[in-house]
């Protein structure tokens, strides 16, 4: 019985020697069948993906048609900004027309309008309003000025003339009576003197002159009722500003501060008997006969 087991031992071995080689032939052929599969696959949708983007391409590049449109449209927006251009930069058709003045009562608006020396016809965009203004402010009879364009055609000024708050007299052998505004700019001559303005006693009346400056700015900043009455005024100094009423009493104020409190304590003293009333320092003021 040894010897048969021996003798099918090699006869198992050899089959099982065989179901493994027909096991990795199989193995392999199923192996092959992908690769072959993959390659058919890649092969066949390389050409497609090719197509495709080439489709792709022609569809987003623009038909002769579009193109020409392009072209056109590009045209009209170069001829439309040109056209422009010239409009706004050459033609009279938005060149300066009329040139409007508001705010003038005392000094002329033909006068303002010389002075200002707007050039008709030149296209509104190059005016030099800068200029115009420069040019009014300096006239003596304007505080401030201000020029704008009002489109299509005309130029606007509008000046705010200065008021009078003294007058000055150059006395005999001088040009006049002058008119002063509260920056102490004298800005106007004038015949006679001016009724209800109060007269400055300075050695020297200028916008320059620091003393000139505190009285307009006393004269300024004083209730109305109190400045109506007021004939004269004077000052040796900033601080030391004074004034005469009508009835000849004599007001010393000191500078322009403190102004209410200055007011009301001179309306109380006013009622008192006295020659002159010193409210330059409101907490200690004074009376004297």
């Amino acid at each position: 019985m040894t010897s048969t087991r021996e003798r099918r031992n090699p006869s198992s071995s050899e089959e099982d020697e065989r179901d493994r080689a027909a096991l990795a032939r199989a193995r392999r052929g199923r192996r092959s069948e992908e690769e072959r599969r993959r390659t058919r696959s890649s092969r066949s949708s390389a050409p497609r993906s090719g197509r495709a983007a080439r489709a792709e391409s022609l569809r987003a590049r623009p038909t002769r048609k579009e193109e020409i449109r392009r072209r056109w449209v590009a045209l009209l927006v170069v001829v439309t900004l040109v056209a422009l251009g010239y409009l706004v930069f050459f033609s009279s058709m938005l060149g300066v027309k009329d040139v409007t003045v508001q705010g003038a009562k005392t000094v002329s608006a033909e006068q303002i309008r010389a002075i200002a020396a707007v050039p008709v016809d030149k296209p509104m965009v190059l005016v030099d309003v800068d200029g115009i203004r420069d040019r009014v402010a300096e006239m003596p009879g304007v505080a401030t000025v201000d020029v704008s364009r009002s489109w299509p055609n005309t130029v606007e000024i509008s000046v705010t003339e200065r008021t009078a708050i003294a007058f000055f007299d150059s006395g005999p052998g001088g040009d006049g009576v002058h008119l002063v505004d509260g920056g102490g700019v004298v800005f106007k001559t004038v015949k006679a003197r001016p009724a209800g303005l109060p007269e400055l006693k300075l050695p020297k009346v200028s916008a320059d002159d620091p003393v000139t400056r505190a009285v307009t700015a006393v004269l300024g900043v004083i209730p109305q009722a109190l400045l109506k009455q007021v004939t004269t005024a004077t000052a040796q100094t900033p601080a030391s500003v004074q004034f005469t009423l009508t009835d000849g009493k004599t007001v010393r104020w000191g500078d322009a501060g403190k102004t209410d409190r200055k007011a009301k304590v001179l309306a109380a003293l006013l009622t008192q008997k006295g020659k002159v009333y010193d409210v330059s320092a409101p907490e200690l003021p004074t009376i004297t006969s």
